[in-house]
């Protein structure tokens, strides 16, 4: 049973919901603080106001085997993003705010149709800045049926005080961590503090949910998933980010390092991105993280491992 089907029993989960709504009056749903009234269509950084933006939904294939299953992960991809990545794969979506504007109505209703499907879970991608919408809208869904796990695939930049508000809602936690270096964050995504910021989210969200849980039919149920997408030149700071993780998280978290880099968007700008990621860099990446003592790793990571 998904975890907030408890919740909404008891009637915490409405709770949950207007506590979330009063953050965008002045916004502080992620760390950026931007403090502007979204109920009143202003925006900040995320560009979004009071309506959350949804670029496309449906079965994914390409997400981790345990999220993939046979039916695929039932993803929504919320346009526009709390980070300023300059080479972000999906930049239309998440810089160029591709997608249409959507009532909470509409958005229960996607996570209807893609439980129809057939879909393992409830995939929200990029759902940092639109939290209190999901909630909204959860509401809703779950009121018609809705059961399936939720899956929150974010960048990694989240505030504690929102995660703390969907503890016992959100079945599997999905962040990247990208970098373990200040100066690099604030260069490659046009952000303050991502690092510590990061590291205290994934610790909060491991204390909600613990390590990743797949049952008998490798589907995962519950828990952690870690992504780290592999940079050119070590600058995700590979090392100091899988010892975080043994050292601090769990020996036992589940971590894809991705080895899918290569220049998109305004990559080419910044010279140490304008090549793709090497095969020998995705396998040392591997080895440092197996000599942290981190031996979980997604089946596509070993994979790569075994090209390079």
């Amino acid at each position: 049973m998904a975890a907030y089907i408890q919740l909404h029993k008891n009637g915490k989960l409405a709770e949950r919901v207007e506590a979330a709504k009063s953050l965008l009056r002045k916004c502080r749903i992620c760390p950026r603080q931007c403090n502007v009234d979204r109920l009143s269509g202003e925006t900040g950084k995320c560009r979004t106001h009071q309506r959350a933006i949804v670029s496309s939904y449906g079965p994914h294939f390409g997400e981790e085997l345990p999220l993939v299953g046979k039916h695929g992960s039932g993803t929504i991809f919320f346009a526009n993003c709390n980070l300023a990545c300059v080479f972000c794969q999906n930049y239309t979506i998440s810089q160029l705010g591709e997608g249409i504007p959507v009532t909470s109505e509409e958005l229960a209703r996607m996570m209807l149709s893609l439980q129809s499907m057939g879909c393992h879970n409830i995939n929200l991608v990029s759902p940092t800045h639109v939290v209190p919408q999901i909630l909204e809208a959860l509401q809703l869904a779950v009121a018609h049926g809705l059961n399936l796990p939720l899956v929150y695939n974010s960048g990694g930049y989240d505030s504690i005080t929102t995660l703390k508000l969907l503890d016992g809602i959100v079945d599997i936690y999905m962040p990247d961590m990208k970098y373990a270096d200040d100066a690099t964050a604030k260069k490659l995504s046009g952000i303050e503090g991502y690092p510590s910021v990061n590291r205290a989210a994934v610790k909060e969200m491991y204390r909600q949910v613990g390590d990743l849980q797949i049952n008998s039919d490798g589907i995962a149920t519950r828990g952690l998933l870690i992504r780290h997408l592999g940079l050119p030149y070590n600058l995700a700071g590979t090392e100091d980010t899988m010892n975080f993780i043994a050292q601090e998280v769990s020996r036992n978290s589940y971590v894809n390092i991705m080895g899918q880099y290569r220049p998109c968007y305004k990559a080419r700008e910044v010279s140490e991105l304008s090549r793709p990621v090497s095969l020998k860099e995705v396998h040392e990446a591997i080895e440092i993280a197996r000599k942290a003592g981190l031996n979980r790793l997604d089946r596509v990571t070993r994979l790569v491992a075994e090209t390079a």
